[in-house]
């Protein structure tokens, strides 16, 4: 039960997030800020949680290998995001909303196994700092971009639920997967998620906030070691 506490916390701040953003409370510099933040505490905790304890049972080439492969199939699945919808639709944006969070729940869940949520403290707390504006600074667009408030909320509420339903695959479905085949599923949720911060995050945080965001980033990664600390 405290699993799926867990995940309908972290899921439910996407929605939090979005409201944030269609009332328009926050500064751009502020949600710039707060991405960078989020970026650098979720880039510290997918290596303290999916890639270090994944050395225990993958050497360092395959370990490398499972990382590239899931940087390599986030790239190309948002390349064809963009491709095939483009930003107009509802329903592009609600494909690409949920590609970049896809990756980060399915390591929530995968992470959980046999750790439970004070283990994955770090990760867990991350992705939910990243939620909140991340949708906050969306879903601003979105209505900018001329969008009625109720679909915007309508399309992160969905995007809330198809990525709970993602950690709760990753937690259910892969709890008896030999430990070596675990290893490697969450350094590749992993390489996906350090592919997303790259290619989405980032240039979000930096594009709003300048500069002011690498400290932004130093920031969040001492507060992922907190957080982990906390589950140790």
């Amino acid at each position: 039960m405290s699993v799926i506490v867990v995940v309908a916390v972290v899921s439910a701040s996407l929605v939090v997030g979005s409201a944030l953003g269609v009332t328009n409370v926050l500064p751009d510099v502020v949600v710039g800020f707060l991405v960078a933040l989020a970026g650098g505490a979720l880039l510290v905790s997918t290596s303290l949680e999916l890639f270090e304890p994944a050395t225990d049972d993958l050497t360092m080439w395959l370990l490398g290998a499972c990382v590239l492969l899931g940087a390599i199939a986030f790239s190309v699945l948002d390349r064809l995001v963009d491709e095939t919808w483009g930003s107009d639709s509802g329903g592009g944006l609600l494909a690409a909303i949920t590609l970049d969070g896809l990756p980060e729940n399915l390591a929530l869940g995968v992470a959980l196994i046999g750790t439970g949520p004070a283990g994955a403290a770090a990760l867990s707390g991350s992705i939910l700092l990243s939620n909140l504006p991340e949708a906050a600074g969306g879903s601003k667009q979105m209505r900018e971009d001329g969008r009625s408030t109720a679909m915007v909320i309508g399309v992160w509420s969905v995007t809330a639920a198809l990525l709970a339903v993602a950690a709760l695959v990753g937690y259910f479905f892969l709890e008896r997967v030999d430990s070596s085949w675990l290893a490697a599923i969450r350094c590749v949720a992993g390489g996906a998620v350090v592919a997303s911060l790259a290619t989405e995050v980032f240039p979000e945080a930096f594009r709003e906030d300048g500069n002011l965001s690498g400290v932004a980033t130093a920031i969040g990664a001492v507060l992922a070691i907190a957080l982990g600390q906390l589950g140790s």
